[in-house]
């Protein structure tokens, strides 16, 4: 596919919010090489909705492959990209329809911010030392018992502004100071490892379990974003969510209820069915049919029970965006969530 510019997009999208979001963040590249390749020669029925190959999709990926889409009369279509930033930029340009759980909620709410109603939440996947998904990974033979003893080595984490941000409040909760950490996709975390490229990454599943299953890496740590971000090993880390562009909503509303309820269903389906849901990871992340069973889920709650502590821990997770100046103003969760 030709690479796109920002002064050829199509006349419907605000160009000087495109050029404000790849100035917000650092990013360099042409739509073309941000877009897959063909992923949107769709009609007008298709519903294109971004993911991230991690474990935090698999709502997305149950519904997909049981038929709940199609059992509800929708076309969608899953289209995998990269990194959280550029699922975000994808639904900022209007080239997806929206994007699926395990897309990192800090690169959502700086897409908030950079086009204020962009889109609305409608499931997140909370997280922490039980409900496993992020974790700290080191190779086999490290001697490292704790994340503090990795002074002075190099850290790796997964691209984007959030999995930079978490890891280094990470390390300097861990007493780091002034910590530098490389961004690496999240499928050469383990192969990095074993290699002796990275002497530790913060990373996200099925990352933990590919490393320990292929014997490339051992997990240090599970948890850490509620243990050290939050500051309660048994907090709920809200750090991923699915969520409908406002103008499908609004364009679309029995579509976007068709949708929701699909989705819906998925997630009932992972909780009273969670063995055979994991079989719905292969094929949409690196995890292979032999290592499925060992993989952890993380939670996933719907719109409807972001409320209470739930809606407290999420925006405390925001506060501290807003708090590192990620964020150039302060977010109110609650106004991003989808309300029916």
């Amino acid at each position: 596919m030709k690479d796109v510019k920002p002064e050829n997009l199509p006349l419907n999208l605000d160009r000087r919010q495109l050029m404000k979001w790849l100035a917000v963040t650092g990013s360099a590249m042409t739509l073309g090489s941000l877009l897959p390749a063909g992923a949107f020669a769709a009609d007008d029925e298709e519903i294109r909705i971004g993911y991230w190959p991690i474990v935090g999709g698999l709502p997305l990926y149950v519904a997909l492959e049981q038929g709940f889409f199609k059992e509800a009369g929708l076309n969608v279509k899953g289209v995998k990209f990269s990194s959280p930033q550029q699922i975000v930029e994808g639904m900022i340009t209007g080239r997806i329809h929206g994007c699926a759980n395990g897309t990192a909620t800090g690169a959502l709410g700086l897409g908030a911010i950079t086009m204020p109603g962009l889109f609305k939440i409608i499931c997140s996947n909370p997280s922490n030392h039980r409900l496993v998904l992020d974790e700290f990974l080191v190779p086999l033979n490290s001697t490292a018992q704790s994340i503090s003893d990795l002074q002075g080595k190099k850290i790796a984490c997964g691209p984007g502004i959030q999995n930079v941000t978490m890891a280094k409040i990470i390390l300097e909760k861990n007493g780091f100071s002034d910590p530098s950490v490389i961004e690496l996709p999240v499928g050469q975390h383990a192969p990095a490892l074993a290699a002796g490229q990275i002497d530790g990454v913060y990373t996200l599943e099925p990352t933990g379990t590919v490393g320990r299953m292929k014997n490339l890496s051992r997990t240090l740590e599970t948890g850490v974003i509620s243990k050290y971000v939050l500051g309660n090993a048994d907090a709920p880390w809200f750090g991923g969510a699915a969520a409908l562009n406002s103008s499908f909503i609004e364009s679309k509303p029995q579509q976007t209820k068709a949708f929701i309820a699909a989705y819906q269903k998925a997630v009932a389906f992972i909780a009273s069915q969670p063995e055979q849901a994991r079989k719905n990871i292969v094929g949409y992340t690196s995890i292979e049919s032999d290592l499925v069973n060992e993989v952890p889920l993380p939670g996933f709650v719907m719109y409807s029970d972001l409320k209470g502590d739930n809606l407290q821990w999420f925006q405390k997770f925001y506060d501290v965006f807003t708090e590192r100046k990620i964020f150039s103003k302060p977010i109110d969760v609650a106004a991003l969530i989808y309300q029916g």
